[in-house]
């Protein structure tokens, strides 16, 4: 299988605007995040897509590979299907631009799960603290009994209505990977209505009946949302 990696890396995010070309020790965190992509050897090829011109030259400057975007995306998945349009690929993966810490295992249980032709579109979870599950940043995600996501929500999914009764709350890790034709079919469905109450793009894809793979993985991330999250990468590495 051609598999290649796409690092979809919007300049202006509402939380934390510009954060992408904030330095990260020695380079900035979207360096950090193409570099380490590209590091883990599982790939025909690794691209940052994106829509400024100071990601693209920082990215083509230092012997990578950028793409620009030819207008506006409502979201990261829009991006890439520009991006892979024309290119003969059979996966992609989307690695978030703000994980400057991503690392080989995740991404390789990721590509492996595409061994089962039923697989279309696959993605990432880990086990969090009750502490944890609280927060609506942490965007939750519950399964079958074959892995496969019955639901994503920033509420606490599941709800422990007894006390007794054992939880074991997983964290969706937003890197995704799909098959290419199940990515441009995406891009022509409307946004879905729980998409919008949750801001979830994968939420899209359950509603219009696509079944995403979860794998579960050890992998810590640290996302850059905020200010505060940048200090503790600072303090990581």
């Amino acid at each position: 299988m051609n598999i290649v990696a796409v690092i979809p890396a919007r300049y202006s995010a509402t939380r934390f605007p510009g954060k992408l070309m904030q330095m990260l020790g020695k380079k900035p965190i979207i360096r950090h995040v193409y570099d380490n992509t590209v590091a883990t050897g599982l790939f025909t090829d690794v691209f940052v897509v994106t829509d400024n011109d100071l990601i693209y030259k920082e990215i083509n400057g230092n012997g990578g590979q950028a793409i620009m975007s030819k207008k506006e995306h409502d979201s990261g998945s829009d991006r890439i299907a520009e991006a892979v349009a024309e290119m003969n690929v059979d996966v992609i993966v989307n690695v978030q631009g703000d994980e400057p810490f991503i690392k080989k295992e995740p991404l390789e249980k990721l590509v492996r799960l595409f061994n089962d032709p039923d697989v279309q579109v696959a993605s990432l979870m880990r086990k969090i603290s009750k502490e944890d599950v609280g927060n609506p940043n942490n965007v939750k995600v519950v399964t079958d009994r074959s892995g496969y996501a019955l639901y994503f929500s920033r509420s606490i999914i599941p709800y422990q209505r007894d006390e007794k009764t054992e939880v074991r709350y997983f964290l969706h890790i937003g890197v995704y990977a799909y098959k290419k034709n199940m990515l441009m079919n995406f891009t022509k469905w409307p946004q879905s209505s729980l998409e919008k109450i949750e801001k979830l793009e994968q939420l899209r894809y359950l509603e219009n009946g696509v079944k995403i793979k979860m794998t579960e993985t050890d992998y810590n991330n640290i996302a850059i949302d905020t200010p505060e999250d940048l200090e503790k990468a600072k303090l990581f590495l």
